[in-house]
């Protein structure tokens, strides 16, 4: 979304073109919690740790919460910060209330993104969001620097689906969020035109 002469991809996936050269982004699809003239903030959505959720919230001394979310994997959410827990989550209140938790991120249009642990206590005691996926680090660009790696033809976007964060496999979301652009990924080309 276009606001001025900036672009806005708050709420869109970043999708890695095949061939990117940095290992770290690889195959991923990265969910943009903010994205404003300082720069963005991200959430890779595809990679899962060797850590589940148990492991998570035995180490921060809380009860492992009930409803499948046990075995779930967290996911390397990005090279910052990596010993900070990311929480990425449905809303649980209309835009313009105030988040539960301290430290929440409402994501508009999508999603929102805590750092507190008290959405973790939240869901140890079973109330807090039922659909998450949690993180061990985040993405982030300076102002101007995913702008410039976009027209380097490092990224694709497309309006975020949260089905594909919350309801697709792991192994899927990289291609069920290229199906989102409507073309078959194998037709992309590392090269930028210029016209």
């Amino acid at each position: 979304m276009a606001t001025g002469n900036r672009i806005d991809l708050t709420n869109q996936f970043l999708i890695a073109m095949p061939g990117m050269a940095d290992d770290t982004f690889a195959g991923t699809v990265v969910y943009l919690c903010e994205h404003t003239e300082r720069g963005a903030l991200g959430l890779v959505i595809n990679k899962p740790i060797d850590i589940k959720l148990k492991n998570l919230f035995e180490k921060v001394e809380l009860r492992v919460p009930g409803h499948g979310l046990a075995e779930q994997p967290v996911f390397f959410g990005g090279p910052v910060q990596t010993e900070r827990g990311f929480v990425l989550h449905d809303k649980l209140v209309e835009d313009g209330q105030d988040s539960p938790y301290s430290s929440t991120m409402a994501v508009p249009g999508g999603l929102a993104m805590t750092t507190s642990k008290d959405v973790l206590e939240a869901m140890s005691e079973g109330a807090g969001p039922k659909r998450v996926l949690i993180t061990l680090g985040c993405s982030g660009w300076q102002a101007g620097q995913l702008e410039e790696e976009i027209g380097r033809n490092g990224w694709l976007t497309v309006g975020a689906d949260p089905a594909i964060i919350f309801d697709t496999p792991i192994e899927q979301r990289y291609q069920r969020a290229v199906s989102l652009l409507g073309f078959d990924p194998r037709m992309l080309s590392q090269e930028a035109g210029h016209a």
